[in-house]
């Protein structure tokens, strides 16, 4: 992506993030922040967040990125954005309609001023329809009104909310394809366009499989526990160290068998109780039982190797404590080493492209970093940024 421009006038973190992948393969990402920043730069303050000294939530989703400050209310703030849309790419927002409106920062305002390029829009509840002015976080929309919440409740239990920013990221890289989309084909065609996806849709899209059978009128049972699990061999299980891992046997009549050698307990093999599958859903509580006892004799690491030995499909359900030490993560490059003594370690986005490596993180910019370097290279002279500084329109 080295020359792509993109200007990433947006908040929190769907948005923000979807530029950061860009900024990963080499794109100019400059981030266009109010003079008292992005929110995002407060969100690790926030009741329930992780307490820490850096602001992790800022480094990761801004790396790679440089910094403008601009009063965009201001007519000469304003006209230094349009300089910067001149020479861009991509810019990506997710700012409230009404705001868009209000800073004249909606498609038709900004498409003028460059016809090559690409605005890529991101919105809680979509572009139109009654709700589309409704400001949306993922745990409201992503999650919550896409019906996920509601379909991971327990019967007659109060719902359980999501953790922060689980339904930003994987909307970012949706925001992140269709840029891509765009830019494929303003290589064919010359001309810049808009792009749009909103936290709404991507939740009904997570939630696709049991979306589409609501469609048709078919509905889940509602969710109960675990002690009204309907298979015995697709459920979780705690061993003797208190980690869990969880079963998910598909093909039951042709691994039962081996799954009972490789958990010691070969007399379950041709037991009548158990069987056949027919027998197995009749006596789920029952089989739980037992898989319950047994599982708990040995810890999850003796575990492990008998059941993969075995072909047996199963996973486990570590902490977040065991993540940063996780061998297979390190092995695939999910964690990777920045130069900032900070954040020493961060996450790198999910996508790999062979013969394409990936930028070295770069520490998350301060505000207004890199704002008289920015208009320096947009050809405002020296008198003119003095000029910015002193009217209050850039930082």
């Amino acid at each position: 992506m080295a020359g792509v421009r993109v200007l990433d006038v947006a908040s929190f973190i769907a948005g923000p993030a979807a530029a950061t992948v860009l900024a990963d393969f080499g794109a100019d990402v400059i981030k266009v922040e109010p003079l008292d920043g992005d929110p995002l730069r407060r969100m690790g303050d926030g009741a329930g967040m992780p307490k820490c000294d850096v602001d992790y939530s800022w480094a990761l989703d801004n790396r790679n990125k440089r910094s403008i400050a601009l009063d965009l209310k201001r007519a000469d703030g304003r006209a230094v954005l349009d300089r910067l849309i001149a020479r861009a790419d991509v810019l990506i927002t997710n700012y409230p309609f009404p705001v868009r409106a209000r800073l004249r920062l909606r498609y038709d305002d900004v498409a003028p001023v460059n016809a090559r390029l690409i605005y890529a829009s991101l919105s809680g509840y979509g572009e139109t329809g009654p709700e589309a002015d409704q400001p949306g976080y993922d745990i409201t929309t992503y999650f919550g009104r896409s019906g996920i919440v509601d379909a991971m409740r327990v019967a007659d239990g109060a719902p359980s909310l999501t953790l922060p920013a689980q339904g930003d990221h994987p909307t970012a890289m949706t925001l992140f394809g269709a840029i891509m989309l765009a830019l494929f084909t303003r290589e064919r065609t010359g001309r810049g366009g808009q792009v749009a996806t909103n936290l709404l849709h991507n939740g009904i899209w997570s939630n696709g499989i049991f979306a589409q059978a609501a469609l048709l009128g078919a509905y889940p049972e509602p969710r109960r526990g675990r002690q009204y699990a309907k298979n015995a061999l697709a459920n979780a299980y705690r061993a003797r160290d208190g980690r869990w891992l969880s079963l998910v046997i598909v093909r039951e009549e042709r691994l039962w068998a081996g799954f009972c050698q490789a958990i010691g307990l070969p007399g379950l093999i041709d037991d009548p109780r158990f069987a056949t599958r027919a027998a197995r859903a009749q006596r789920v509580p029952e089989l739980m039982a037992i898989l319950d006892a047994q599982f708990a004799t040995r810890d999850l690491a003796d575990w492990r190797p008998r059941l993969e030995a075995a072909g047996i499909t199963f996973g486990t359900l570590p902490g977040l404590r065991d993540l940063p030490d996780d061998p297979q993560l390190a092995a695939n490059g999910t964690f990777i080493a920045t130069s900032d003594p900070d954040v020493p370690r961060t996450i790198a986005n999910p996508i790999s492209m062979a013969g394409a490596p990936q930028v070295a993180p770069r520490r998350a910019p301060a505000l207004g970093a890199h704002t008289d370097d920015i208009l320096r290279e947009a050809g405002h002279a020296a008198a003119d940024i003095a000029a910015l500084r002193a009217s209050g329109s850039v930082g």
